[in-house]
């Protein structure tokens, strides 16, 4: 069963040798991340974020017991377990499998994340329009034709990563 955690960020890793120390191999992990890069005086920033910030999925089959969660509440590194997971089983499973499918190699979500829709404005997180907004005038298989400002141009969807406002 899947539980929703908000951990402390700096404790991560302790949390995690504490999960595997109790659970072994039977726990699993999952944190969404994203890779943005940005341009900034010249020079390529990667900078790694948390899809889901100071949150994440861990998966066990004792989660079900009250009493384990209970005890799990005093490990180092956990703030507290979201309540209702029990029943949102079903959508948490398509999240974290619609997070899993759109990772590249590197394990980290691609910008196809986002489902794009015309007339919405966005906002450039990497190349040279990096933190320029936009709004998507029509979608193509691959390309984008967007208006900035006064100016109507195309983009390659896989080149740029951006998000909406």
């Amino acid at each position: 069963m899947w539980t929703i955690i908000k951990v402390d960020k700096k404790k991560f890793y302790s949390l995690k040798q504490d999960l595997k120390n109790k659970f072994g191999s039977e726990a699993e992990i999952y944190r969404p991340k994203l890779l943005i890069e940005k341009f900034r005086n010249n020079k390529l920033y990667k900078r790694e974020f948390d899809l889901l910030g100071d949150y994440l999925f861990c998966y066990h089959n004792g989660f079900v017991k009250k009493r384990l969660l209970e005890q799990l509440k005093f490990t180092r590194g956990v703030k507290y377990f979201l309540n209702g997971f029990i029943s949102s089983q079903n959508e948490i499973k398509k999240f974290i499998e619609k997070c899993k499918n759109i990772e590249n190699e590197k394990g980290y979500i691609k910008h196809s994340f986002y489902d794009l829709e015309i007339d919405r404005y966005y906002k450039f997180s990497s190349g040279p329009f990096t933190d320029k907004i936009f709004k998507i005038i029509e979608l193509q298989k691959n390309k984008i034709n967007i208006l900035m400002g006064n100016i109507k141009t195309k983009i390659k969807k896989k080149e740029f990563l951006f998000t909406p406002l």
